[in-house]
């Protein structure tokens, strides 16, 4: 099988070559704009000849993959925020690349990274098959640019009902291979640990559902191996996890120290979100089946 992955120099997607190359079969071609670095990176990973890296001016009609990735986006919300107005040109255009291919070559799979970001709103509750998406048109602002651009998106994609799309919805990563220096939760209490400082937090309490490697590739696998299909999935685990129930959990398993401080500031580059996650279990329905918790995903990464 043949896979095509753009944006092959993000976390998410070098965490999915890894799981693909544990297993057998697939050719898989990698497009970024440095082209060096994701070489270095093939490299140091040992990763076999079975994958060629290549510039995105290089992806086109005539080649021939069963299934595309875009992974093209900004992971850290810091890096999101001061995108602007600008990560609506960087989402079409290769969106559009992806669209174009497919349009030529109907019976490839197309599989877009998409986020929980989309719902918009400040989730009081976590999403479920019947959550309405929430944009204030009336009075946007830089909070919601990362949102409209996955919406306007996901809605392109339904309207090519005769292609076979897969949005899939992230809403919490974690990987130990991921860049603890970005401005998440997860990545400030690990840095917290590996510089044995007091990790400081405000009192608020809100839920997350980390969906790791591991389980992030079963349902990649899942959604690959399944009919063509034209539809949005969430993410999910085995049960997500409160902020205060994994903090305690990071004292009694790793030492963390912590305690809240009200003048802590968090970055909430696409808003607030106290239930930031999905019980939409539709992927359920492709075979999808998480192994690990939130919690249980954490721990075997920091472990």
């Amino acid at each position: 099988m043949r896979l095509a992955i753009l944006g092959a120099s993000s976390n998410i997607a070098q965490d999915l070559i890894l799981s693909f190359f544990k297993n057998k079969g697939y050719f898989i071609s990698l497009f970024g704009r440095n082209v060096e670095l994701i070489e270095n990176w093939a490299y140091s990973e040992n990763l076999d000849t079975s994958y060629q890296v290549q510039p995105y001016s290089a992806f086109n009609n005539s080649q021939k993959y069963d299934v595309i990735f875009n992974f093209v986006g900004i992971g850290d919300p810091v890096k999101a925020q001061n995108m602007g107005s600008d990560i609506f040109k960087i989402t079409e255009q290769y969106d559009d690349m992806a669209l174009n291919y497919i349009n030529y070559h109907q019976q490839t799979k197309y599989i877009f990274l998409s986020s929980g970001a989309v719902f918009g709103g400040d989730y009081q509750e976590p999403v479920n098959k019947n959550t309405v998406a929430m944009i204030d048109v009336n009075n946007l602002n830089s909070t919601d640019w990362y949102a409209i651009a996955k919406l306007y998106v996901e809605a392109k994609h339904r309207a090519c009902s005769n292609l076979s799309i897969v949005d899939v919805r992230v809403f919490n990563y974690f990987s130990h291979t991921q860049d603890m220096n970005a401005k998440f939760l997860i990545t400030d209490i690990v840095r917290a640990l590996k510089n044995k400082k007091v990790f400081k937090t405000s009192a608020d309490n809100f839920v997350r559902d980390f969906i790791t490697p591991p389980d992030f590739y079963n349902l990649i696998q899942a959604i690959i191996d399944f009919k063509p299909m034209n539809i949005a999935l969430d993410c999910y685990t085995k049960s997500p996890v409160s902020k205060f129930d994994l903090l305690d959990e990071m004292e009694s398993k790793f030492g963390l120290k912590y305690e809240i401080d009200e003048s802590v500031s968090i970055v909430n580059a696409t808003g607030v979100k106290f239930n930031y996650y999905s019980i939409n279990y539709m992927a359920k329905s492709l075979g999808y089946k998480p192994k690990n918790s939130s919690l249980d995903g954490i721990i075997q990464e920091i472990t």
